[in-house]
């Protein structure tokens, strides 16, 4: 991976260029060599918001919040030519809520060639940071990492999975990738999208659902001022959080701290068709009950809350099919 890139061309000097090339690089395609010679460009970066606005009223159940924020978010950063930091989303809540789901649907719906877009890039503790003990090793290789693919192409998408499982401090070094720092090796980090992932935060939420529910407000009422607090508290008294004394959180580098509320049956409902429909087959009530008395509920007084979300709908189903 090139530690810098050379500097943009003018249209011109760039079809020059072009004319000069031999065979062997002749079927590069103008996009291509523009990608690899600048910042300037877009690399396959093309964001569908309409699209991805459809896919999360249709399929992401019972989560106004997370579609609201996500949505005004990326509208927001996608149509500003010139953004004035990256941005950077951190999702909260419940396990099966739709957090890895909406990550997934983001680069779906942004980059041409979705989750396998080279210039999308998925961290999971487990696979890329399993030995604590390697934090230093850690720290190095996730900078020079995020740094050459900046380098390499300004849109591009980092999603870190699990934050509450990272080893302490190896998020320190992602600090000046988040903050309005201009040009590093002649790239624009400010078009970059950093979106981490953690359950830490979704006991408070829970809470906050559950009290809402008891004292009969509608779910929709619940507003983000109500949860953002608690949740933003819970992770910075969590030493196993990835942003433990990382200064992000303390920096306000966040542009939103996005929750994700525990699911309903009638939300789990919902998802046991959406999977249905999505092996084409016709929903069968007998199936569709079953996988809901199957699912465990939580307090357990009330029976209201899913304790695995939608998590587990998939295999359920194809064990009472």
């Amino acid at each position: 991976m090139a530690a810098a890139t050379r500097g943009c061309l003018p249209l011109g000097s760039l079809l020059r260029l072009l004319g000069l090339l031999s065979a062997a690089t002749a079927s590069w395609d103008l996009a291509s060599l523009r990608c690899n010679l600048g910042s300037f460009c877009e690399c396959d970066f093309r964001p569908d918001l309409p699209g991805l606005e459809c896919d999360l009223a249709q399929h992401l159940a019972g989560q106004h919040l997370a579609k609201a924020l996500v949505v005004k978010s990326l509208k927001a950063f996608v149509h500003d030519p010139s953004p004035t930091k990256p941005l950077v989303l951190s999702l909260h809540g419940w396990t099966g809520t739709g957090k890895s789901y909406v990550s997934s649907l983001l680069a779906h719906y942004l980059f041409q060639g979705g989750l396998r877009s080279p210039h999308v890039h998925h961290f999971s503790p487990i696979i890329h940071f399993p030995h604590p003990s390697n934090i230093d090793r850690y720290k190095k290789d996730l900078k020079n990492w995020v740094q050459g693919n900046l380098t390499a192409c300004g849109r591009s998408l980092f999603l870190f999975d699990e934050m509450d499982k990272l080893p302490p401090g190896l998020m320190e070094v992602l600090r000046p990738f988040l903050g309005p720092s201009w040009v590093v090796y002649g790239t624009n980090y400010r078009k970059a999208i950093f979106i981490f992932i953690s359950n830490t935060g979704g006991e408070q939420i829970n809470q906050v659902a559950l009290e809402a529910w008891r004292s009969r407000r509608d779910r929709e009422e619940i507003s983000l001022q109500e949860l953002e607090p608690a949740v933003s508290r819970a992770v910075l008294d969590n030493p196993h959080h990835g942003f433990w004394h990382s200064g992000i959180m303390e920096e306000r580098l966040l542009d939103a701290v996005v929750p994700f509320l525990p699911l309903q049956r009638h939300h789990v409902r919902h998802c046991v068709l959406n999977e249905l429909a999505q092996l084409g087959l016709e929903p069968r009530d007998e199936v569709v009950q079953a996988v809901l008395d199957s699912t465990t509920y939580f307090p357990e007084d009330e029976q209201l809350f899913s304790s695995n979300g939608c998590k587990t709908v998939a295999s359920r189903i194809a064990f009472f099919l």
